[in-house]
């Protein structure tokens, strides 16, 4: 052994391992470390750090330099030398030297550690200089440099993979107006779509424009920048593109050479890090490697494994025999104030392999509650039938990466569902609580295992059958009328009992609540009564999650009481080095009444002075909803009018929560803001009804009159007394063209109306003599209706529907089920239902319940109001 030479191909993380690694294990070994760049140890994954002023010091970036390297390990360091060919019949690499021009080295063993090359497509304008991509320190100071220089006041990021995310989040941070353009309908793939929706929304928030399910279509450079096209017709300009769509494996060298290679141009290696030539060996960014969890070939272009894999490479060329037993994909990501993080396989890749799996979503405190600061974590955990521990995700601001390591251990040994619950893990308030978020990932999946619960997904809520199926929103009465899935029917879980007679047996019960837990209280519930019930995993939350798409978010000013002129310039903020500007990106979403949703071309006026010192104070942190919204009730409900009320809270879905509310309730809301540390911060001023809250109920707004003509311009009501087939098809064309429209719509049948949402099923209802002899001589649903005028002893309705089939006009049937789609509010007089002995099962799915006052509610805030 002693005396053996040692030539490897490439530094950074897998070349500068081994090498370490080798001088460690023989003294006497002759170590060649060829790098084509002047640098060959480096922290490639904080370049964006650097780029974005987090790192200051470039010097930091160097792990470790050539005259390091040869001092102490006593390697024969050969920068500037680039290795373009490998004979193994001779045992030699051809090398092109800066300093010795083209030469051959001869080998005892060879470690190839090229790494991979960021992708750079065929496109029209690809060669502009303006457009960088990121890979070594000479790309990183060629970024650097344009940043900074005078006039780059824009970028385009194209891939929003971990480095394309990472570097719209730097450049931002740089003081750039950042867009990023991805072709897929989501950002970081090693995710599933709904656990990057709150980073996506994360980026927006900090002004990030996201394009996603977009393409590049071609480049051009113009007179002051680079113009970007979008297959979609779209067009960015800026004075600077990234280019992070991907990276191939920098192979092209050794095709020549009889090394066996994948389908992707990867070099393929057995367990010891041996490719197909003798004593050649293979690590990093190059190479197929096993995925751990399901055991198919994939690349994993991370550090970590390739520093493993460099170490393993050494072992082997000194004879150790150590192995490699494949990776799991382990990542993490910083987005602003967010974490992401991830591990094994997710969805798209079982089902893409066939692999058969169950999902749980949980969403708990990073640590206990009553402790100051804690924030919520989303959490996914997949795993298959027999408990085995596939994947797992989470998101949050908090405690998310180490929940993540805790799970990744687990996939490592091979460990289950049952063993994440068993896991004793460090508790103190301050950092967790007594039962982890990782127990309750797993206690949530048990329950799923051992039959105690049946869960169903936001994505399969798109297949539900409602003629088979009741949807069912355990949540509070509040919660409800905040927001719910269309299609769902209230009652809270604390009233479940007493109202079972509101369930259709026949049926299969779809349950959710806010984030999972109370659904599976009421699941439990109603399993024991004999019915057959399903909880949404995750809950409310995680089905808003999975409906995210971009644009929602308006980037926020940096001044939690900006006037509208300074919007566009958070989307737009001055450059670092200009007068006044900030040092970073801004650190906290904010909405006041003022600022949130003006018009480009409206001027708004500022807003009404809010006090520094508020009324009341209200901590609502480590409170799960309906908690926050609960406590500010209170709150107000002690107050004076006028009062200012400042609330904080860690629900991530108080932001849009507390909105709802202050309208709902005529309290206006002078600002809202996501906090860089998680937290969401509201300022409300008590009202009452003759002061419904002016700018609070539409931003942007002049006078409280003015904001409630706006309001009810956005809002239809219509009492339906008649049940003529035209008149109830003309009722859901106009329902149906106003929910179109954004309007908020709520439908009150009443009498005769309620013939229009009956059943057309026969149900065996108890009712007395009159409700029953009524009930037989009333249409029984949609498709027993006459019409006004030509009845025609039913004749009438029958060629009116084929007339409105021939002229592709929907059906009444249709109609319904597209209101019930766009949230149209039903509701059913519970006075006429009484009077003509109807009851609540005869009446179809998504119908509620309610009286005059139900309806005035509604009217009271509505423009148009209709009597069919």
């Amino acid at each position: 052994m002693a005396g053996k030479k040692v030539l490897i191909v490439g530094g950074v993380a897998g070349g500068a391992s081994a090498a370490a690694r080798l001088r460690r294990l023989d003294e006497d070994a002759h170590i060649v470390l060829f790098e084509r760049d002047p640098y060959i140890s480096f922290a490639n994954c904080g370049l964006p750090y650097y780029i974005g002023g987090a790192i200051a010091d470039r010097s930091k970036l160097l792990v470790q330099t050539p005259e390091g390297m040869r001092s102490r390990f006593n390697i024969d360091v050969r920068t500037g030398s680039e290795v373009v060919g490998l004979d193994p019949a001779s045992r030699t690499v051809s090398v092109r030297s800066a300093e010795r021009g083209e030469y051959t080295e001869s080998y005892d063993a060879v470690i190839l550690s090229p790494g991979a090359k960021p992708v750079r497509p065929p496109l029209p304008g690809i060669e502009s200089s303006r457009i960088y991509t990121l890979r070594n320190i000479p790309d990183t100071d060629r970024i650097k440099a344009k940043v900074t220089e005078e006039g780059t006041r824009s970028a385009i990021v194209i891939g929003g993979g971990f480095i394309g995310v990472e570097m719209a989040e730097s450049l931002r941070e740089a003081g750039l107006t950042v867009s990023l353009v991805e072709a897929a309908p989501q950002i970081l793939a090693p995710f599933d779509a709904e656990m990057t929706a709150p980073l996506a929304q994360e980026l927006e928030s900090h002004g990030i424009s996201l394009h996603l399910s977009e393409k590049v279509e071609r480049f051009a450079d113009t007179e002051n920048g680079l113009l970007v096209r979008l297959a979609s017709g779209k067009e960015l300009q800026a004075e600077m593109a990234l280019l992070a769509i991907g990276v191939a494996p920098d192979t092209a060298f050794l095709k020549k050479s009889g090394l066996a290679f994948g389908p992707r141009g990867h070099i393929l290696v057995n367990e010891r890090m041996e490719t197909n030539l003798e004593n050649v060996y293979a690590v990093g960014d190059a190479i197929e490697v096993k995925d751990f969890v399901n055991g198919s070939q994939t690349a994993v272009p991370l550090a970590g494994p390739a520093n493993k894999q460099g170490r393993i490479a050494a072992d082997n060329v000194c004879g150790l025999g150590t192995t490699y037993k494949g990776s799991q994909g382990t990542a993490v990501i910083k987005v602003f104030g967010m974490t992401g993080a991830s591990t094994g396989n997710n969805e798209k890749t079982l089902q893409r392999l066939g692999i058969p799996y169950q999902v749980v979503h949980v969403h708990p405190g990073s640590h206990a509650g009553y402790y100051p600061g804690a924030t919520p974590i989303s959490l996914k955990l997949l795993f298959g039938k027999e408990g085995q521990v596939l994947g797992a995700q989470a998101t949050g601001y908090n405690g998310v990466e180490k929940r993540i390591d805790d799970i990744a251990t687990v996939i490592r040994l091979r460990g289950t569902v049952a063993d994440l619950t068993e896991l004793e893990l460090s508790y103190a308030p301050p950092y967790s609580s007594a039962k982890d978020p990782v127990n309750m990932a797993a206690y949530a999946a048990e329950n799923v295992l051992a039959g105690l619960t049946n869960v169903f997904t936001a994505a399969e809520l798109a297949q539900r059958d409602a003629a088979t199926t009741m949807l069912i929103d355990v949540r509070t009465a509040i919660e409800h009328a905040n927001g719910h899935i269309p299609g769902s029917v209230n009652i809270p879980v604390d009233e479940l009992r007493g109202r079972l007679q509101e369930l259709d047996p026949s049926k299969e019960i779809w349950i959710y609540c806010q984030v999972g837990l109370r659904g599976y209280t009421a699941s439990r519930i109603l399993a024991q009564k004999g019915f057959r019930v399903r909880n949404l995993t995750g809950g409310y939350k995680t089905w808003q999650l999975s409906r995210y798409t971009p644009g929602k978010q308006t980037a926020a000013p940096t001044a939690p009481m900006a006037a509208a002129s300074e919007v566009a310039a958070a989307t737009a903020p001055p450059r670092s080095d200009s007068p006044g500007a900030p040092s970073a990106a801004p650190s906290a979403t904010i909405m006041t009444a003022a600022t949130a949703a003006v018009p480009e071309t409206a001027a708004a006026a500022p807003p009404a002075p809010v006090s520094d010192k508020p009324d009341a104070v209200l901590d609502a942190c480590g409170l799960c909803c309906p908690g926050p919204l609960l406590q500010v009730k209170k709150q107000m409900d002690g107050m004076k009018q006028g009062q200012i009320l400042k609330v904080t809270a860690s629900d991530p879905g108080f932001y849009e929560d507390i909105q709802a509310w202050a309208r709902m309730t005529r309290n206006p809301l002078e600002s809202v803001a996501k906090l860089s540390s998680g937290l969401i911060e509201a300022v409300l001023r008590k009202g009452n009804a003759e002061d419904d809250g002016g700018a609070s109920e539409v931003p942007g707004s002049g006078t409280a009159l003015e904001s409630r003509q706006q309001a009810r311009s956005h809002a239809s009501t219509m009492v339906v007394f008649s049940g003529d087939l035209d008149k109830a098809i003309a009722s859901f064309i106009i329902a149906n063209g106003a929910a179109a429209s954004g309007k908020k719509v709520t439908m009150f049948f009443t009498f005769w109306g309620l013939n229009i949402i009956r059943r057309p099923d026969k149900l065996k209802v108890k009712k007395d003599l009159f409700g029953a002899l009524f009930g037989a001589m009333l249409p029984r649903g949609s498709r027993k209706l006459g019409l006004s005028r030509m009845n025609m002893l039913g004749a009438g309705p029958k060629m009116i529907r084929q007339l409105m089939r021939s002229k592709n006009v929907s059906s009444l049937e249709e109609l319904i089920q597209s209101a019930r789609e766009q949230g149209v509010e039903m509701v059913a007089c519970q006075m006429s239902m009484d009077l003509m002995g109807i009851s609540r099962e005869e009446l179809i799915d998504g119908v509620q319940f309610g009286g005059v006052g139900h309806y005035l509610g509604r009217a009271e805030l509505a423009g148009h109001h209709l009597f069919i």
